[in-house]
């Protein structure tokens, strides 16, 4: 089966050829569409299986990140749509602006229709770009299936992870929904070094790095290193990074089940 990825563009979102690419690169079938259409009506949701929300400034991140974009769809009858996308058993995947869009929507963690979450201004006051290591935590999370550990590139000055209380921590942990946190380094002061979560399904994940900016092991700012190190230990090379991996496994999974 032939797996149809829809990639949002338009309003600030800047990472949408990327990310279409990322689709591709893993064996799906990906189309860049403009937001305004998706509002308007204009574009079927139901004839994909994967949405992808790219990284960007939707709206100039007015009223902070994504919260004018999540105004706007909360506004319109897509944001039913994308319940029943879900309930249907397709993968919504959101990165940077597109995390920071579904916890605004209440998509994430998905407790209830309430924003449970938030992602806020990085405690260095300042815009963060640089590779961080990640390790993986959720079981149940469909992009996660045989990963343990990434290297991403993050690029964000609103990326720090916060709960409205103790209690929605606690149940994140309970029900394994914490997809990714931050490796040694915590960049943005996150509350458990929390980069990414999924919803209860684990087809639905937020994550602040950009998996689709890690496609290729050369991507990475040490692979002439690796190389060397690799050559010496008579190893072959890998030919896609890190960031791949995620995409492979959304795409090999509707491909099975959808």
């Amino acid at each position: 089966m032939e797996v149809k990825s829809l990639v949002i563009s338009g309003y600030g979102i800047n990472c949408e050829k990327e990310m279409a690419s990322a689709c591709e690169i893993a064996g799906g079938k990906a189309d860049i569409v403009h937001a305004q259409k998706l509002l308007l009506g204009q574009v079927d949701l139901n004839t994909y299986h994967f949405l992808c929300l790219p990284g960007g400034f939707s709206f100039g991140d007015e009223l902070g990140a994504a919260k004018v974009f999540a105004n706007r769809l909360k506004q319109s009858p897509l944001i039913s749509q994308l319940k029943k996308f879900v309930n249907e058993g397709k993968c919504i995947l959101g990165i940077c602006n597109g995390f920071q869009l579904l916890v605004k929507l209440g998509l994430l963690p998905g407790f209830s229709e309430k924003q449970a979450v938030s992602l806020t201004h990085n405690d260095s006051g300042r815009f963060d770009n640089r590779w961080i290591d990640h390790k993986t935590g959720s079981k149940k999370c469909v992009f996660t299936a045989g990963v343990e550990t990434l290297s991403l590139p993050i690029r964000h000055g609103e990326g720090k992870f916060v709960a409205c209380d103790n209690a929605t921590l606690s149940e994140l942990k309970r029900s394994d929904q914490i997809a990714f946190q931050y490796s040694g380094s915590n960049p943005n002061g996150s509350a458990e070094s929390i980069a990414g979560i999924c919803d209860a399904t684990g087809r639905v994940l937020g994550m602040m790095a950009h998996p689709e900016a890690a496609l290729y092991f050369t991507n990475h700012p040490n692979w002439i290193r690796e190389k060397e190190a690799a050559k010496r230990a008579e190893k072959a090379l890998p030919v896609y990074g890190d960031g791949y991996k995620l995409f492979k496994n959304a795409i090999n999974f509707l491909r099975n089940s959808v």
